[in-house]
């Protein structure tokens, strides 16, 4: 991302991101731009709960969280960002007392309310990067569509069972270049099961994804995707073919 204007950071927050500054695919100006970067996350679930942390840690600026769902006791097995104490309660509001407990230094905007057809487009386009970890397809298809029609990277997390799959979409290929149409027997986690840790993987890894694209470090997964199979320890990337007669890249 384009450097606009130089963040002078306090003497708190050059030891916070000590570990940041002495990387020379990030150092002050990487860091400079994940304190101005604004990133939406979609779905503070399994997904979205370890890539909420680890992107708030890392000095992302401002996160944009929206879910409307409230924190469950099964949330627990799998989704940190949330307590005992908590269940309840609105996980955007849960999510972003534990994201300041972190680092105070971050900005958090929440949305207590689905990600639609109608509102999508208003919700992303004031933010950088949105990282989706929504586990429904519809949802995933309104986000990528908003994210091509603004012209916003997207970042895709998606897993199930023991095995999870992180990929980066910028416009061509796009998330519906890979799934064209919802699948009829689309699984999800309350029916077919997850294993807890399997969603700290892929959160962390989206999450990383994030501050690659941020900070210009390495390459990013952009028209790929990585498949993990946790079982194995494995892990494969493979290519996404762009669909010429997709409705919403092509």
């Amino acid at each position: 991302m384009a450097l606009d204007r130089a963040v002078i950071f306090p003497e708190d927050e050059v030891e916070r991101y000590a570990r940041h500054l002495v990387l020379s695919e990030v150092g002050g100006p990487g860091q400079q731009a994940l304190k101005r970067a604004r990133v939406l996350i979609v779905g503070a679930g399994g997904v979205g709960s370890p890539a909420a942390l680890y992107l708030a840690a890392a000095g992302v600026g401002t996160l944009g969280l929206i879910d409307n769902d409230v924190v469950g006791l099964s949330n627990l097995q799998r989704q940190i960002a949330f307590s005992t104490a908590q269940v309840g309660r609105s996980k955007v509001e849960a999510a972003a007392e534990r994201v300041v407990g972190l680092n105070p230094h971050v900005a958090i905007e929440t949305f207590a309310e689905r990600i639609t057809a109608e509102n999508a487009a208003a919700r992303i386009e004031a933010f950088d990067i949105v990282l989706d970890g929504t586990d429904d397809f519809q949802t995933r298809l309104w986000v990528n569509a908003a994210c091509v029609a603004a012209g916003k990277p997207l970042v895709s997390g998606a897993l199930g069972r023991w095995n999870g799959q992180v990929g980066v979409f910028s416009g061509q290929p796009c998330y519906q270049c890979l799934v064209p149409e919802i699948p009829p027997d689309a699984e999800t986690c309350a029916r077919v099961g997850v294993v807890g840790a399997l969603t700290g993987v892929i959160g962390s890894m989206a999450a990383l994804e994030v501050v690659k694209l941020i900070t210009g470090a390495g390459e990013a997964l952009t028209g790929r995707l990585m498949l993990y199979d946790g079982l194995a320890g494995s892990a494969r990337t493979v290519r996404v073919a762009a669909d010429p007669e997709c409705p919403v890249c092509g």
